[in-house]
């Protein structure tokens, strides 16, 4: 008998765990890079199986990335994650494309915000070496997220310092990189303001990057996005900025969808 109820459980419809207000939830690259400090909810799962990013350096070369990936919260305000982002990029007459690493994350919120205390919380990433367009190297980043809510509007900042070599040089003299921008440091902050009586939010962001390389400068992007709730458990998000400076200034575009759910059979003794 306990069988046949473990596979009843299996086999019942997903269950929404939440998921009616996970427009408000500003997750990094849907649609903008500053996250808010809150993650998935326990016992949910949240399927991003479309975010796509279309980028248009300076000198017209084109570069598109899709990033599928999947979070679990696997504990009380915890959650992890599983990425792997995809690429194809222009240089100059040349293509390529492929795989672009596989990312692995864990995030923790550290405590609910009140009067008195913003949000906090903190990830760990792990970007690893895999595939034709991943890093040479294996890179790790500390983030810190801090996220404030007032009747107008909610405040995010982000602090994040990446472990790791610096990109391989060719023997052009040319530094070989990954098709995922990875930054020494980033700092920077948002904006976003939520309508929930018609499920949406719309945020705007400035942030600034220091390149893995040492020689190169500061680069600072805007961006601005939106986030809309189509039914309890489907929301999607576009997103368009422009990075200010550097050698990949010009503008880019995003566009995602995460699909939130939970499998009955992961609430052992109701929700938590």
């Amino acid at each position: 008998m306990p069988s046949l109820l473990m596979l009843a459980g299996f086999l019942m419809p997903p269950r929404t765990v939440g998921a009616q207000t996970d427009f408000y939830n500003t997750d990094r690259g849907r649609p903008i890079q500053i996250e808010d400090a809150y993650v998935t909810e326990r016992y949910a799962l949240e399927l991003k199986a479309a975010p796509l990013r279309l980028q248009r350096s300076s000198g017209g070369n084109y570069s598109w990335g899709l990033e599928p990936e999947i979070a679990f919260g696997i504990l009380p305000r915890t959650q992890v994650e599983v990425g792997l982002p995809l690429a194809f990029v222009e240089q100059g007459s040349q293509h390529r494309s492929g795989v672009a690493g596989l990312e692995l994350s864990a995030m923790h919120n550290l405590n609910m915000e009140t009067e008195g205390l913003p949000a906090l919380g903190v990830r760990a990433d792990v970007l690893a070496p895999v595939g034709t367009l991943g890093p040479d190297h294996v890179y790790s980043s500390v983030t810190g997220m801090v996220t404030r809510t007032y009747r107008w509007a909610r405040f995010h900042f982000n602090g994040q310092y990446t472990f790791g070599a610096a990109p391989l040089i060719s023997a052009t003299g040319a530094v070989r990189s990954s098709a995922v921008d990875v930054s020494r440091w980033l700092i920077g902050g948002a904006v976003d303001k939520a309508f929930p009586l018609r499920s949406r939010l719309i945020t705007a962001e400035l942030y600034a990057r220091k390149p893995l390389v040492s020689a190169e400068a500061v680069e600072f992007t805007v961006g601005a996005g939106h986030r809309l709730q189509l039914t309890p458990t489907l929301a999607v998000d576009g997103g368009f900025g422009r990075r200010l400076n550097g050698p990949e200034q010009g503008w880019y575009v995003t566009f995602g969808s995460a699909y939130a759910f939970g499998i009955r059979s992961l609430f052992p003794g109701g929700r938590s």
